[in-house]
């Protein structure tokens, strides 16, 4: 079933015809059950990226569960087989894409997500209140901006986060939002980025079993479209690790975090200086022991920019990307320090880092595409609650 469903999402993003028609029918379909669905006033619905109990939803269930003025709500979250282990509070699980939970979307009067929780249909009713954090600052063209998709309607959101005035225009053509919808907050998953302490890394470090005699290199790409037809979202950076051991392996060692919708890494062996965190919940645990990022076209870069601590842009393919999904930025001339093309311009950026000038153009970076932040969860529940 699983595998049907990845199979129907690829078909969905690829073959616009099918899209228009399935979205179109869908729709009214749950319209139509809207109808005999009551509202329940104290019912919210949370849906993470990747379908996992992760991200700005995440940040505000907890924020949430924290304050006795909400314990008379009911929270439900959208998750996977297998993805609710350790989530606190009480909740109810719902599974995406079955007719629970399109039942459960209807009944609750509140929605917090960083995807789109109508899973690209239209039924939200009109006592609804929609929050989406949205997952990440775009580098890449998303919505509209991309390839052969001009079906991004977000006009019946609510509230819609942004961390810098540089996404406004972006998501106004991206997603058909207006500047009301906009809230100046940042997105609530990076709050607890600041004013990180170095007691926290010592004990962070401690936790995930990585030495503190080590400083660490965390490798986050991006996710790859599917090259078999939806079978799979793979991965095959070009890197060579027993060369970045051996340069590498005295002073640091290398966490590797895939994205969560690439489903297959290929090429990589792990072993005490190569380590796999794909599915560590809490990526921001990562990035706050990390003392140099090495990613792409990853919004990890600006999550991790609020550290101000050295990033490397591994482009390696950068051509192609730029001609398969295209970017909504200058990236060779926008990330700090430029771009890396080979492996062996970021073992050598590495190996000769300036630490601080490194931390000096991060800082410019992150004064003009991170310009808000810190208190996103409480500017986003006041929102909520405020409709």
């Amino acid at each position: 079933m699983k595998r049907l469903r990845v199979k129907l999402d690829y078909v969905l993003k690829h073959n616009v015809w099918f899209n228009k028609v399935f979205k179109l029918f869908a729709s009214m379909f749950f319209k139509a059950l809207g109808l005999f669905v009551p509202v329940d006033e104290k019912a919210i619905l949370f849906s993470a990226h990747g379908r996992k109990y992760n991200d700005s939803p995440k940040a505000i269930y907890e924020y949430l569960l924290a304050r006795p003025e909400y314990k008379g709500y009911r929270f439900y979250w959208a998750l996977e087989d297998n993805c609710d282990a350790d989530i606190p509070g009480e909740y109810i699980k719902v599974k995406p894409d079955t007719l629970k939970y399109f039942c459960c979307a209807l009944k609750c009067k509140y929605w917090v997500a960083c995807v789109n929780i109508e899973r690209g249909l239209k039924f939200k009713r009109r006592k609804t209140v929609y929050l989406n954090t949205w997952h990440g600052i775009p580098i890449k063209a998303v919505g509209n901006e991309a390839k052969g998709r001009k079906d991004y309607d977000f006009s019946y959101i609510d509230f819609f986060c942004i961390s810098s005035p540089y996404e406004t225009d972006i998501y106004k053509r991206s997603f058909n939002l207006s500047e009301r919808q906009l809230i100046q907050s940042g997105m609530p998953r990076n709050d607890t980025l600041y004013g990180v302490t170095e007691g926290e890394i010592i004990s962070l470090k401690e936790k995930l079993g990585v030495p503190a005699n080590k400083k660490v290199i965390l490798y986050a790409p991006t996710w790859r479209d599917s090259t078999n037809g939806g079978k799979s979202y793979q991965i095959k950076p070009p890197i060579d690790l027993s060369a970045w051991q051996q340069k590498l392996g005295e002073e640091y060692i290398l966490l590797f975090r895939t994205h969560p919708y690439t489903n297959e890494l290929l090429g990589v062996e792990f072993n005490d200086f190569v380590r796999d965190f794909a599915s560590y919940s809490d990526i921001n645990d990562l990035l706050k022991i990390a003392d140099v990022l090495v990613s792409d076209y990853s919004a990890t870069i600006f999550d991790y920019s609020i550290l101000e601590r050295p990033i490397i842009c591994f482009a390696y393919d950068i051509e192609e990307y730029s001609r398969d999904r295209g970017f909504v930025m200058d990236v060779c001339a926008q990330m700090p320090g430029g771009i890396s093309k080979t492996e062996q311009e970021v073992l050598d950026r590495i190996c000769s880092i300036n630490v601080e000038k490194e931390r000096a153009d991060v800082r410019a970076f992150k004064q003009k595409y991170v310009e808000y932040g810190g208190s996103a969860t409480e500017i986003c529940v006041n929102a909520l609650f405020s409709k």
